[in-house]
């Protein structure tokens, strides 16, 4: 595992930022992190990057202590902040230029990066609109060569065309060995890249769930013309079915919708709707007033 938290808990005063927070990143996944303001979505980053001290508990990366060898550490991981900071007087080229030799990482590398997310390199970051400065910011936090890559709201002040084009280069990121730690508001964006998600709600992990599992699950509603015949065992395992007291039901599907459909085909029912569940229906069980989406 490339990432280990246990039972990691951060208190100030009597105030619970984190509370017994565990979970493991294995090398080259794509993590998504979720929750919203003061869930605690920024403090366990700042532990994972060796800022805070944890009150309980630990966090490591590749085996050393996030707190205790964060220089170490670092060295294994570069960090896209929310509010990514540039000097505002050299130009893009030249933030590139002294970031890559800061990293001792590849120039040309930083430069493909660029041309891809469509910057102009020879406007000083001063000129530079906000969604530009979150383009040099990234291109700058995809160049080193580290296992680890953090990156909280990648895609914020980017329009849609640029929006795909940072969620395809971090699928390339990936498809060279990195390990992403991915935080967004955006659930349609964190469905569509992430392998994993983890939600946060009041500074405890109250969710995990693998992408691939949320897809498959479908919400079925249907009018019902008479009783409905017994579930097959065979189904029995992958489905809840809800009875109102009107005639009406709801199935919640958690694997292949064939065989259901084909159970369901010989129900006696009026009308019928389907629906893939999705991220925003698991965020929502936590977070019910979210507006997360866009």
């Amino acid at each position: 595992m490339l990432i280990q938290t246990d039972l990691l808990s951060k208190r100030y005063g009597q105030l619970a930022a984190l509370t017994d927070c565990t979970f493991d990143v294995p090398r080259g996944e794509i993590l998504g992190l979720l929750g919203p303001n003061g869930a605690g979505k920024t403090t366990l980053l700042r532990h994972l990057l060796g800022y805070l001290q944890p009150t309980s508990g630990s966090a490591r990366i590749d085996g050393r202590d996030c707190y205790r060898e964060s220089v170490a550490v670092h060295r294994q991981l570069a960090y896209l902040p929310g509010d990514a900071r540039l000097f505002r007087q050299l130009n893009g080229r030249q933030t590139l230029q002294f970031f890559a030799q800061l990293r001792h990482a590849s120039l040309e590398r930083s430069l493909r990066l660029a041309e891809r997310l469509q910057l102009d390199l020879t406007r000083r970051v001063r000129q530079m609109s906000t969604g530009m400065r979150q383009k040099l910011a990234l291109a700058v936090t995809l160049t080193p060569d580290v296992p680890l890559v953090i990156l909280d709201e990648p895609t914020a002040n980017l329009d849609p065309t640029v929006r795909r084009d940072v969620v395809e280069l971090i699928r390339e990121a990936r498809g060279e060995g990195k390990t992403i730690l991915f935080s967004s508001h955006v659930l349609s964006e964190v469905e569509d890249v992430c392998d994993r998600v983890l939600v946060l709600k009041a500074g405890r992990l109250v969710d995990t769930v693998r992408v691939v599992d949320v897809r498959r699950q479908h919400r079925i509603q249907a009018a019902l013309t008479g009783p409905l015949s017994p579930l097959p065992a065979s189904l029995a395992a992958d489905i809840d079915v809800h009875q109102d007291a009107v005639g009406g039901v709801t199935v919640i599907s958690r694997g292949e919708l064939a065989p259901l459909l084909g159970w369901l085909a010989n129900q006696p029912l009026a009308k019928l709707q389907i629906e893939p569940i999705g991220l925003r229906s698991v965020y929502e069980r936590h977070h019910p007033a979210t507006n997360g989406d866009e």
